[in-house]
């Protein structure tokens, strides 16, 4: 059986938000909380990088390891979800989480804000699926409807890959072997073509 699994390829993600947009409007998540987000590391310097950051759903996933209540539980497709009828709110997943995953719904008070959240890829909850019950806690169910998750689907530049982890890691691979490392990945090669030896021609121009 598949196991599904997200990769963002920081090469391609351009900081649109679209993923973060189509989330929050598939599944309406309240406000205050996204499920995705979108991290820049050297923002507006050369060479700085984009990725879409969400709930990885790991193979070992550390939420799963300091839930007091066992709340989160593993689907046959690998991914991690939890039962919102048995969290108690302690938020020891969101300290644990590497991501930053489960969330608050609400602020306030420690205590006071509510079950935890977090990215379900997709696939819904514990409720029948899609039933009333399970949109309102989880969000609408894409996968037993045959869909990828909302984010990667609406991807303008395919740069968050979701689906089945082998099939994922393949078009990965075959993206870094087919562009290359260091300046040829979108670099003079790609916009100007590049001499013989590799270099880009002499005043930038072809």
């Amino acid at each position: 059986m598949a196991r599904m699994k997200f990769i963002c390829d920081a090469e391609r993600c351009i900081e649109c938000n679209g993923c973060v947009t189509a989330c929050k409007n598939e599944h309406e998540v309240p406000w205050g909380v996204n499920r995705r987000r979108v991290v820049t590391l050297n923002d507006g310097v050369p060479g700085e990088k984009s990725i879409s950051v969400a709930c990885m759903h790991c193979s070992d996933a550390p939420c799963m390891a300091v839930c007091p209540v066992n709340c989160f539980y593993r689907t046959d497709e690998g991914v991690v979800l939890h039962d919102k009828d048995v969290c108690i709110g302690c938020g020891y997943c969101s300290y644990a989480c590497p991501f930053g995953a489960p969330q608050f719904p609400s602020q306030g008070t420690f205590g006071v804000r509510g079950k935890m959240d977090k990215c379900t890829f997709c696939a819904g909850g514990p409720e029948a699926n899609g039933s009333q019950a399970e949109f309102e806690k989880y969000g609408r169910n894409r996968l037993a409807e045959g869909k990828l998750p909302a984010c990667a689907e609406m991807c303008s530049t395919k740069a968050l890959l979701a689906g089945d982890g082998d099939v994922v890691a393949d078009i990965f691979r075959n993206r870094v072997v087919q562009r290359g490392k260091g300046a040829e990945v979108w670099g003079w090669g790609t916009a100007y073509g590049t001499q013989q030896g590799g270099q880009p021609p002499a005043g930038g121009k072809s």
